[in-house]
């Protein structure tokens, strides 16, 4: 570990300080800009009321995400951290491992301050404003997915030491992005890459394709993604503070048998899955035969 704090990996780009922050320089966004934020913004904040979670929805409320465009970082963050202890950091894009679980252990949420253009509305490669603010910090209001977003960090930041990240990976994307919460209604979103996404909103809840499976952390562990198309499978967590519990736990003989297991297929059901939808993977198998 170097002096501050950080080993000597990859250097921060020019403009940035030695934890990848920057300033957002709200006041340099261009109208254009302001208004990209508005239309997905009305465009997903109609589609999420009956698909959201409550907490998601509370969130958008309390920090007020539509006011004249992209937020403002200083804004925000004053009810943020009153509500959770949390705080929006502006980054210059992607940042290192041991960077990311840094700022999220000490209750900093990193953001790219930049958005994408009016023609990449439904697909950029690169996490934007809207996915990193929209799609994150409403989540960030709840008490108990801001403790369970801390702890994440703290186990990030051990798993390096034992060489487990990519089991841990799974663990982010299938709850922080991709995840789902049972409710008295039914299934509804919380994880960011879905409440970003107009397409994956509608098609995580309401496409017969995709499994959609009871959590289950050591599952979750053994279990890879996508990364470049919609999930073949979703997994459930029955509220928000059993998947806290599940993660407080000590990863050590977890770990250890993750080690000696082999990865479950993307879409395969085990004999002690708890199913809540199987799936018919029409979606992937046609891409599949598409690509061949």
């Amino acid at each position: 570990m170097s002096a501050d704090g950080f080993s000597n990996g990859p250097q921060p780009p020019p403009g940035a300080r030695a934890d990848w922050t920057i300033d957002q320089a709200w006041e340099s966004y261009t109208p254009a800009e302001h208004q990209v934020w508005i239309t997905l913004y009305e465009r997903q904040s109609a589609l999420l009321h009956g698909r959201a979670c409550d907490p998601f929805l509370r969130g958008l409320e309390a920090l007020d995400l539509h006011r004249s465009g992209i937020p403002d970082f200083a804004r925000i963050n004053v009810e943020l951290n009153r509500l959770t202890g949390w705080s929006v950091v502006a980054v210059p894009g992607l940042v290192p491992d041991e960077v990311f679980f840094d700022h999220l252990a000490n209750r900093r949420f990193p953001a790219g301050r930049f958005i994408r253009k009016p023609e990449e509305l439904d697909y950029l490669q690169e996490p934007d404003i809207f996915h990193d603010v929209f799609g994150h910090v409403p989540m960030l209001t709840d008490p108990v997915f801001a403790d369970y977003m801390q702890a994440y960090g703290r186990g990030g930041q051990r798993a390096m030491q034992r060489g487990q990240l990519a089991n841990l990976a799974r663990l982010y994307w299938y709850t922080v992005e991709f995840g789902l919460l049972q409710t008295p209604e039914g299934a509804r979103i919380y994880g960011a890459g879905i409440v970003s996404s107009r397409a994956e909103s509608i098609f995580a809840l309401d496409d017969p394709s995709p499994n959609r499976l009871a959590f289950d952390l050591e599952r979750v562990m053994r279990t890879p993604y996508r990364i470049d198309d919609f999930q073949q499978v979703y997994f459930v967590i029955p509220s928000l503070q059993a998947l806290l519990d599940a993660t407080l736990q000590d990863f050590a003989a977890l770990y250890g048998r993750l080690e000696a297991a082999n990865d479950i297929p993307i879409a395969e059901i085990l004999p002690n899955d708890g199913v809540i939808t199987r799936g018919t993977q029409a979606y992937a198998t046609a891409r599949a035969e598409a690509a061949q």
